[in-house]
């Protein structure tokens, strides 16, 4: 289970500077994290959840790590707009004895959005290869 605080760089922000969260919220399948010191007005949250389906072999997890940040409009200075990224694993849980594929997978995609090529550096300044197919919304 995670820490109540999230104060230890356990999130970054593109500087690579740390962003502290303080959970406001758990339940059985779900939790959130509001940002430490963040405005009334202009929520930062970090959510989590999981969603189990099906029995047996067919069994599946869905699993969401989701942060929200609402910041205000650059375009018109008083209207309040939300940024959201999240990442969902969808495993296979009724038929897999270890979590193998699935940490591969999740390797997969945060090597290909944090990084470049044969880097072994986590980027966090959005110039890794996905990251920078997400935010210039190209192929």
């Amino acid at each position: 289970m995670l820490s109540n605080s999230l104060v230890t760089n356990e999130v970054k922000n593109s500087a690579g500077a740390e962003i502290e969260f303080s959970r406001i919220a758990i339940s059985e399948r779900a939790t959130e994290f509001a940002q430490v010191a963040e405005a009334p007005s202009s929520p930062h949250r970090l959510r989590i959840s999981h969603l189990e389906v099906g029995t047996g072999l067919s069994k599946r997890r869905r699993s969401l790590v989701r942060v929200d940040k609402t910041v205000i409009s650059s375009v018109d200075s008083e209207t309040p707009v939300t940024v959201s990224a999240y990442i969902v694993l969808d495993s296979p849980v009724g038929a897999l004895t270890v979590n193998t594929e699935p940490t591969n997978v999740v390797a997969e995609l945060i090597s290909f959005v944090a990084s470049l090529g044969a880097s072994t550096t986590i980027l966090y300044d959005g110039t890794g290869n996905g990251a920078v197919a997400l935010l210039s919304g190209g192929l």
